[in-house]
């Protein structure tokens, strides 16, 4: 879309970074399944692997339908650019990739997907990196984490599996103060409920396999950069301060300014680390997110109905929704996630773990998955799958605990999902 008038949310998740095929006139962005692309002559090929321009070199690092849904994030985000890749968990690791380096160290919520946890916990020490786990509403905790060798903070905006809300702002205010970004998962909540750049996020990562996709059918992962920090302000950051080997003493926040951490991205992270989106997989995330805001709206109106029944419900201990009243997170929705509280919740099923389990087995129209964010609804019980590895400690930490099952609500109708949870609570409490 061109420089212009402000166009509304509605409008961008359609819209933005597409228009029509040059060549054919096609009005949906095409699938542009081609591993490479002809240079125009020698020079435009040496300038384009220089970064001297931009273009299309090879689909491991840029793609034209990959491009769109790179722009249509970011535009969505309020961000400057964004890199698409294969999964989210690849984009964790993306998005730390430029920032960190042997003995350094991040500092990550307590409260975050249990594959996060193990990833942070367990798989980043074989790169020399460690991760320091706070709970972030202790903003003072937080604060005394940050030691010398720290190199940026991590959480989500609203958290998986509960769905606790983050006060990004004043976690955004310690990392600003220590001179190191604050990345914000924000696969749960999505740019139509929270915009964490707009509460002091340097980056925000998506697993865009659930919400921004919505329908269950592929993976992949984006890293949104806002073009708001200075890389050079200090000597923490050298991948993007400091000269490049690999192009010839290319500086890259020198060069690129805002679009530095987009840059480095694409043109190292994707080119060594591989972690490419596929064509196709971008094709229907662009599908997706023309209904985000549509899907979002019902998603959310569900999730309150069902959690009002659900906290009203004697075969029930708690719900944790964070847009009920008896939530401690129902203010901070208010500022953070201001159009609601999200799909995503946990409740804590009288009877414990083997209560959960004929829950579980009991449902018809809940499908046990391990995934969230489609437009069906979905159940686990993490602590026997996605939280799983964790020890009993952690699964408590994130909200997993063995009397809990996550719900992703879906936009089916409500009522037909509070008779199907209620047939399903007769069985697995009688």
């Amino acid at each position: 879309m061109t420089d212009g008038p402000t166009y509304g949310f509605d409008t961008l998740q359609i819209h933005a970074g597409a228009k029509p095929d040059p060549a054919t006139g096609a009005r949906q962005t095409p699938i542009y399944q081609t591993t490479a692309y002809v240079f125009r002559d020698a020079d435009h090929a040496a300038a384009l692997f220089n970064l001297q321009e931009v273009g299309f070199i090879y689909s491991r690092l840029t793609n034209p339908t990959v491009a769109v849904l790179q722009e249509r994030i970011a535009t969505l985000e309020g961000g400057v650019g964004a890199v698409c890749c294969s999964s989210g968990h690849a984009a964790q690791i993306m998005a730390l990739f430029p920032l960190m380096g042997p003995g350094k160290n991040i500092i990550a919520s307590t409260r975050l997907y249990g594959g996060t946890v193990t990833q942070f916990s367990q798989t980043i020490k074989r790169f020399g990196w460690s991760c320091k786990f706070v709970d972030f509403d202790d903003v003072d905790a937080v604060k005394a984490a940050v030691d010398d060798d720290t190199r940026a903070i991590f959480g989500e905006a609203i958290a998986n599996p509960g769905g606790y809300i983050m006060d990004v702002r004043s976690i955004a205010d310690v990392a600003d103060a220590a001179g190191i970004p604050l990345i914000i998962d924000n696969t749960t909540a999505t740019p139509y409920l929270c915009r964490p750049i707009e509460h002091g996020a340097t980056l925000v990562v998506h697993s865009t396999t659930k919400y921004l996709t919505g329908n269950g059918t592929v993976t992949g992962g984006c890293i949104v950069d806002s073009g708001k920090f200075d890389w050079s302000a200090n000597d923490k950051f050298p991948s993007l301060s400091q000269p490049e080997p690999a192009y010839h003493g290319l500086k890259f926040h020198e060069t690129f300014g805002p679009l530095a951490f987009t840059f480095h991205g694409i043109a190292i992270g994707l080119r060594d680390l591989g972690m490419t989106m596929n064509p196709q997989a971008a094709h229907y995330t662009l599908m997706g997110t023309e209904t985000l805001s549509l899907r979002m709206e019902r998603h959310v109106e569900n999730a309150m109905k069902i959690a009002q029944w659900l906290e009203n419900d004697d075969r029930v201990d708690y719900v944790t929704y964070a847009g009920l009243e008896s939530s401690p997170y129902f203010e901070r929705v208010k500022t953070v996630c201001p159009k609601g509280a999200g799909g995503l919740f946990t409740f804590a099923v009288k009877g414990g773990y083997d209560a959960c389990v004929k829950l579980v087995n009991a449902l018809e129209i809940f499908s046990h998955v391990a995934n969230l964010g489609d437009t069906r609804s979905l159940i686990i019980h993490s602590a026997s799958t996605t939280h799983r590895q964790l020890s009993a400690e952690q699964q408590e930490a994130a909200g997993a605990g063995a009397n809990v099952v996550r719900v992703s609500i879906g936009t089916e109708d409500a009522n037909d999902l509070i008779a199907d949870l209620d047939q399903a609570l007769a069985k697995a409490t009688s």
